[in-house]
């Protein structure tokens, strides 16, 4: 079982690698999050800031359905203002460090793009006072929980890393209100529901994998804007992706119980050194 572990953990550390620089940057100053393109590159999809729903759309999507996206689902870049916009947005646009099934990497929405697909989905930003300042916060830490979301995806992955070293997300879509089942559990004992769900459909070298996101709130009331608690695992759509969910949890808990007792055995030692 030890060559396992050893297996996986250096199959995890190589599928990972490429995003490791990037995501610990933005881990330790997101503010510096700044890789810029042009204004048109292919769409993202703007993840929930919590803010109060109007309309239960997921991903910030309303409007003519024909002009859906139907990989990110979301209708054409919007750069234009508001007509009743209080401040100018930048459209510049970041690239992530999430690859496309048909090459390239997804491109987030600029502060613009954010901006009208939130009034679509029927947010007034009269009601919260947002200045230009909390708009940049937004943005980064809606970019941030996407990159912590794809390197959960990449440590699930790491499974099949003989099978595919390359995983790309092919599409996605939120599903704000649509609770999976795991999360209503959760409701039941007690748990706060999340405040967003997004399905990532990941091609695994020409397989397609469904992933399921919660996104939960963290407990910090005193900070107005703050980095989601993501919940990242395999849709239970196959036998395949329950044993992976299966050898997660085993390994978690052999793990939790090792690290246990060897902070038990460093309790023991330093109180046998103080009485010596």
């Amino acid at each position: 079982m030890g060559n396992t572990v050893s297996e996986a953990q250096k199959n995890a550390q190589t599928i990972v690698k490429q995003n490791e620089t990037n995501n610990n940057e933005v881990l330790k100053n997101p503010h510096n999050f700044t890789s810029t393109v042009g204004k048109s590159p292919p769409p993202e999809c703007p993840m929930h800031v919590k803010m109060e729903e109007k309309k239960p759309v997921g991903c910030a999507v309303a409007g003519n359905p024909d002009d859906i996206n139907p990989l990110n689902m979301m209708p054409p870049p919007n750069q234009r203002p508001a007509p009743d916009q209080p401040f100018a947005l930048p459209v510049e646009r970041e690239v992530s460090s999430i690859p496309k099934a048909d090459g390239d990497f997804w491109v987030y929405p600029s502060a613009q793009m954010f901006w009208n697909a939130m009034l679509r989905k029927g947010w007034r930003w009269k009601d919260d006072d947002l200045s230009p300042k909390d708009m940049d916060v937004i943005i980064k830490i809606h970019n941030i929980n996407n990159e912590l979301a794809w390197r959960e995806v990449l440590k699930w992955e790491a499974f099949h890393a003989n099978e595919c070293s390359s995983p790309k997300l092919k599409s996605f879509g939120g599903k704000a209100k649509d609770y999976s089942p795991r999360a209503r559990i959760r409701s039941l004992m007690g748990y706060e529901l999340p405040f967003d769900r997004h399905d990532w459909i990941v091609d695994r070298c020409g397989k397609e994998v469904r992933y399921i996101i919660d996104y939960y709130s963290t407990d910090n009331s005193t900070n107005k804007y703050q980095v989601a608690i993501l919940d990242v695992r395999p849709a239970l759509d196959s036998f395949e992706a329950l044993w992976d969910r299966t050898k997660a949890a085993y390994w978690r808990w052999r793990f939790e119980a090792e690290t246990e007792r060897n902070i038990a055995n460093k309790m023991e030692e330093l109180r046998k050194t103080d009485q010596a």
